[in-house]
């Protein structure tokens, strides 16, 4: 449930915190840079169906920008050269790339955040076809699927929202009567030719997924507030009449409905997610008549982020330990066939992580890894390769080691970074990167020079640059083990997964020269938290930054717009269980916690209000533990703001350099 105690303490906090740095708190400056580095950035992408096209929004960030870059969506054939560009609406962000049927057409959405707008384009697949406004929504509006016979195209919409989609982004303002209005993403569907929208779906009901189905569709969808729902949805069937029925609702999160070709079954990514679309699970099926879901993948040592149906099979993309697969799964049989793997990061789009041609032969990426910014993966899927190569000439930046050890039964993996030379005759410090969720891991991603490239948040390069380790475990309760791993930090948050951290970096002591007198430990969202738990168990680390962090879960859990997520782990509510949050909860051993910490958020951040970190600063300035805080103003979970992550990228390097030195 979302509270006014947040805008309560907005103005006080960004009043008397949030001031400008100051001589004595400001980050060094860095080295001028003489030249900017220009990554080509790809997102949102779609095969089409014979395999031989892709789409893809694009765009140059020479980093540093005001706001993100201007992209374009970009039609290439499949070896990579560029068949057509196509930019509509200069104000706009594009996303939603989706192929008809046929491949004869593809539509993209095209969003103007300061008008308030959504439009869907369509384009005839030739390189001098114009884009054409098939609908207008005044809100918000993603994921465009089209109908099995390339008659209609369907896609969510948000009518009037108040924020962007998702829990991640800035909330709106709570103030007035609070709780009477949500924002309710329905499924609308409109003529492939151009026309009015029918807006389908129940208006009291918030469609996260959907899938076409005969006679209406598949969707994942909750009463209620979208933001706080997602782990209470169920999985609905929902007529073309408006009519919905529930086909499963399993104790457990849903990503990815699919319909497979016959109309008789629905298959579906399920397990314990911490946020929508951090996406990791077994792949599960069920009647689409309804019935009890059936877990087709029970023994797999990973986690799916991927599904589509073609024939008989299930296509899939899935984390496995420090590699990311391609294949297929026979939910019959219950067969699991790898055709591809690389230690690499692949994203396409909302729709899930792997492109399918129509035949399921082959299948597109977007990669990335430490050393190698986006591009482009295509082709046969035991053959895929980058057909992009407009990043190639960026430099590879950072040394890496895909460590493993062993800790109390488990199989634990995670990356080490560091300089690309090494003086292994001295020793070197070292920061331990949290990632968040728990429900997620840590996979490759460029380490980029050259400033702050898009809303990534990403510090790596200038502490590697002055010759700092970085380690990024994933510990119990990540992806990539399989479903027993993750959740193996159900009612035990800073339990096993704190001592996992502690052997891990027991493991990188054997194989690098890092100094364990200066250890460092930085997180963000569940980070944050881990960093502020940390704080009061261990004197190992000398330096802590926590981001958006969690200090109290009794109090948290009034406070944020996500309540819903907690049952799953902590195993009931708060008011039914208090003592299971007070075991857990930073504020409690506070006492303990005499290490300097930087903690910041963001002002309007939904999942983890800003008056958690204000209640930990707080609590460190009372028992006289070094800490500075930083909220800042108009951010969400994510934050959008450039300038604002320029600035954090500048104080976070600095507290480290100020606590743990110089190599």
């Amino acid at each position: 449930m979302k509270t006014i105690a947040l805008a309560a303490f907005a103005a006080l906090a960004t009043a008397a915190i949030a001031a400008p740095a100051t001589a004595a708190t400001a980050a060094p400056a860095t080295a001028a840079i003489t030249a900017p580095v220009v990554i080509r950035d790809r997102d949102h992408l779609a095969l089409s169906p014979k395999g031989d096209r892709v789409l893809d929004v694009e765009a140059s960030d020479p980093g540093d920008l005001v706001d993100d870059p201007h992209g374009k969506v970009v039609l290439r054939d499949g070896a990579g050269k560029v068949l057509g560009a196509y930019d509509p609406c200069k104000a706009c962000k594009y996303d939603g790339t989706a192929w008809s049927p046929s491949g004869a057409a593809f539509v993209f959405i095209a969003t103007d955040r300061k008008a308030g707008t959504a439009t869907l384009y369509a384009v005839e697949a030739g390189a001098k076809a114009k884009p054409r406004a098939l609908a207008v929504v005044k809100g918000v509006a993603n994921t465009p699927r089209w109908s099995p016979d390339g008659s209609r195209v369907a896609l969510l919409a948000t009518v009037g929202a108040h924020k962007l989609t998702g829990a991640i982004e800035a909330g709106a303002a709570q103030v007035g009567r609070i709780g009477d209005s949500n924002d309710e993403q329905r499924i609308a569907v409109v003529s492939a030719k151009g026309g009015p929208l029918a807006f389908v779906s129940p208006d009291d009901a918030y469609v996260y997924e959907f899938d076409w189905a005969p006679g209406g569709f598949v969707g994942v969808a909750a009463k209620g507030n979208g933001d706080n729902n997602w782990w209470i949805a169920t999985l609905d069937f929902i007529g073309e009449d408006g009519r919905a029925r529930t086909i499963a609702a399993p104790r457990m999160q849903i990503e990815l409905p699919r319909v497979s070709p016959d109309g008789k079954t629905v298959a579906f990514i399920g397990g314990l997610m911490s946020d929508w679309q951090s996406i990791g699970g077994d792949v599960y099926t069920v009647p689409l008549a309804g019935g009890e879901p059936l877990d087709v993948t029970p023994d797999f040592k990973g986690s799916f982020r991927s599904i589509d149906w073609r024939g008989d099979k299930i296509v899939t993309g899935a984390i496995v330990d420090d590699a990311f697969a391609i294949g297929s799964v026979d939910p019959v049989s219950r067969a699991i066939a790898t055709a591809w793997s690389a230690p690499v990061s692949v994203r396409t789009q909302l729709s899930g992580a792997v492109q399918f041609d129509a035949g399921g032969t082959s299948a597109a990426v977007i990669t990335e890894d430490f050393n190698h910014a986006f591009a482009i993966a295509a082709g046969p899927l035991s053959k895929i390769a980058p057909i992009t190569h407009d990043n190639d000439a960026l430099a590879g930046n950072v040394s890496v080691q895909s460590v493993h050890w062993a800790n109390e039964g488990f199989h634990l993996q995670g990356w080490l970074v560091g300089p690309k030379a090494v003086d292994a005759s001295k020793k070197h410090p070292m920061v331990v990167i949290v990632h968040g969720g728990p429900s997620s891991a840590y996979t490759p991603h460029y380490i980029a020079a050259g400033g702050q490239h898009g809303s990534n948040f990403d510090f790596a390069h200038e502490l590697i640059g002055k010759g700092y380790f970085l380690f990024y475990p994933n510990d119990r309760g990540s992806y990539g083990q399989g479903e027993a791993f993750t959740r193996a930090n159900v009612k035990d948050f800073g339990g096993g997964d704190l001592r996992d951290m502690l052997a891990g970096v027991d493991a990188v002591e054997k194989i690098a020269p890092i100094d364990d007198g200066r250890l460092g430990l930085y997180g963000h969202s569940y980070g944050g938290w881990f960093s502020m738990w940390a704080d009061t168990r261990t004197r190992r680390f000398k330096a802590f930054v926590a981001g958006a962090g969690i200090a109290n879960w009794t109090s948290y859990y009034g406070q944020n717009g996500i309540d819903q997520w907690m049952i799953p782990f902590f195993g009931a509510s708060v008011y039914d269980d208090p003592a299971a949050y007070r075991a857990s909860s930073p504020i409690e051993f506070i006492k303990g916690a005499g290490t300097p910490m930087l903690l910041y958020v963001g002002e309007r951040d939904v999942e983890c209000p800003a008056p958690q970190s204000l209640e930990y600063w707080h609590a460190l300035k009372t028992i006289g533990t070094p800490t500075e805080l930083m909220i800042y103003a108009g951010e969400g979970h994510h934050f959008r703001k450039l300038s604002d992550l320029k600035d954090l990228r500048g104080r976070i390097v600095g507290w480290y350099e100020r606590y743990l030195g110089a190599p």
